[in-house]
């Protein structure tokens, strides 16, 4: 399959990518030697919700109550569990489990729109990702949070793994500054990520889409092998062996 493009259009777009690809793996590099972890930082666009206006979304009571049918179900279940699987088989089933999931993506997003991505494994915990913020925000002298919305719920035991806490194999939560309530302060905190780690926005994607040039290959043209032919043996004076003259 050839590429229609013109040549000079394939060479702009690829000198572009080869040009930034060397700065970007640098960069990619120095900050998970500083943070001690990959991270991807990104937007959201502003069409989103932010998390001011998600927290204050509330789904009504009744959304929360039980039906007769969700009760019959997580009875059958739990009554399922109890007399047809020991203890033990329950414990080897969950160990299996936490074994195929080997990695927790955490996206933290802030105010301003900002994501910040970051990869732990399932066993580390909560505190993990309390210390990372610590280290890219602007004002790490501040106490913080994290919360999940909806209904808003701030995270209080940092002691929790991420499988136990069901952040396992992802989880969105929401970066806050615990100030004190009825302090405005907070709105003029942005940028909350420090402007280093903003810099970082984008360059994963030209580390993983940027590729050399690769060589147009000369199409070799093969002339046609010349079978000779082959002319049938002439047997017409070759005499019988049984023809005796």
């Amino acid at each position: 399959m050839v590429d229609s493009s013109p040549p000079w259009k394939r060479q702009r777009f690829t000198g572009v990518h080869l040009m930034d690809l060397e700065s970007a793996k640098a960069k990619l590099a120095a900050a998970k030697e500083k943070f001690g972890r990959q991270i991807r930082v990104f937007e959201t666009s502003t069409g989103s919700p932010n998390s001011a206006e998600v927290s204050n979304v509330e789904e009504p009571d009744d959304f929360f109550e039980f039906t007769a049918e969700d009760y019959y179900r997580l009875w059958a279940t739990k009554k399922e569990d109890k007399y047809l699987k020991t203890r033990r088989i329950r414990e080897a089933e969950e160990a299996a489990r936490r074994s195929k999931i080997t990695k927790a993506v955490i996206r933290v997003r802030f105010p301003d729109n900002y994501t910040l991505e970051a990869m732990f494994h399932p066993s580390e915990t909560i505190q993990s990702l309390i210390d990372l913020l610590k280290k890219v925000v602007t004002h790490p002298e501040l106490p913080l949070y994290i919360y999940t919305t909806p209904p808003k719920k701030q995270i209080e035991d940092m002691s929790l793994d991420f499988y136990s806490a069901g952040c396992v194999p992802g989880a969105i939560v929401y970066f806050a500054y615990d100030l004190p309530k009825g302090d405005d302060g907070a709105a003029g905190l942005g940028p909350f990520l420090q402007e280093e780690v903003v810099s970082l926005q984008g360059l994963e994607f030209i580390t993983e889409h940027a590729k050399p040039p690769q060589p147009i290959p000369t199409p070799v043209i093969t002339s046609p092998s010349v079978v000779s032919e082959q002319k049938p043996p002439d047997n017409r004076n070759v005499k019988p062996k049984w023809l005796k003259m």
